[in-house]
């Protein structure tokens, strides 16, 4: 699913960041694919999974470690009725507990680190981002950078720079722990479910998998994924950036006029 943990997060981003002061095209898309990078990070639980090769063996020890984490959280909170398994996939790191937690340390390394620190964790989500989405990412991000450098034109850099950079900055906690929290949102239609309520107590389960009646759950990678959640979400995810529906609606509006 990680497509489509990416494409969710973009959209999710994109339509947060006006609520959060990112009207321009020149943040809302950073803090956008910031969201959409991190809405895999979840997934860091798995060996298989894009955020845990995408640095070869450096992810690769991260995601060993997160598992390893997992297993022993499972074995020291699970419920008298939780299932039999490892917990090392789709449990700590699933959590509303780990978004907000990792939200807290985006934040924080933000603040204390400076525009670099920003720079680094905006980075990090955007090579995530990248590798689900591949080109068409790197085709708006490339506008949005043309966009940024001819405003920069106009100002001192520097000071451009830093104040572009603290705008998105200020808002990066939010940018990771969005991401993760859809990643788990997105889980938790599949059949598996997610069990993103950790540690609250549900039917005697401490790790129970939060999801929707069995008619409305899809099967991760499946065909209705495939066929019907990427195709809308990648429509979604073209049209939410910031001065692309106005122009989409209006060029409707004028293809219609001229059938009519």
């Amino acid at each position: 699913m990680g497509r489509s943990h990416a494409l969710s997060g973009w959209c999710v981003g994109l339509a947060a960041a006006p609520l959060l002061g990112l009207d321009a095209v020149t943040t809302a898309v950073p803090f956008a694919a910031a969201t959409a990078g991190y809405a895999l990070l979840p997934d860091l639980d798995h060996p298989g999974a894009r955020a845990s090769r995408l640095l070869g063996p450096l992810t690769k020890l991260l995601s060993r470690g997160v598992r390893s984490a997992s297993a022993a959280l499972y074995r020291a909170t699970k419920g008298p009725r939780d299932e039999a398994c490892t917990g090392r996939h789709r449990h700590a790191s699933h959590t509303l507990v780990a978004a907000l937690l990792l939200s807290g340390l985006a934040a924080a390394g933000g603040d204390a680190g400076g525009p670099w620190a920003v720079v680094g964790i905006i980075v990090f989500g955007l090579m995530l981002a990248v590798d689900a989405l591949e080109n068409w990412l790197l085709a708006i991000l490339l506008a949005a950078g043309l966009v940024w450098a001819s405003t920069l034109a106009r100002d001192n850099i520097t000071d451009a720079v830093a104040a572009e950079l603290s705008s998105v900055g200020g808002w990066i906690g939010i940018a990771v722990g969005l991401g993760m929290f859809v990643h788990c949102l997105g889980d938790s239609v599949t059949r598996a479910g997610c069990p993103w309520l950790w540690p609250i107590r549900i039917a005697g389960e401490t790790w129970y998998e939060i999801r929707p009646p069995r008619a409305l759950r899809f099967r991760a990678g499946g065909p209705f994924e495939l066929g019907f959640v990427v195709p809308v979400l990648t429509a979604a995810a073209v049209l939410l950036v910031p001065g692309v529906w106005p122009v989409a609606t209006s060029t409707a509006a004028a293809v219609l006029s001229r059938v009519g």
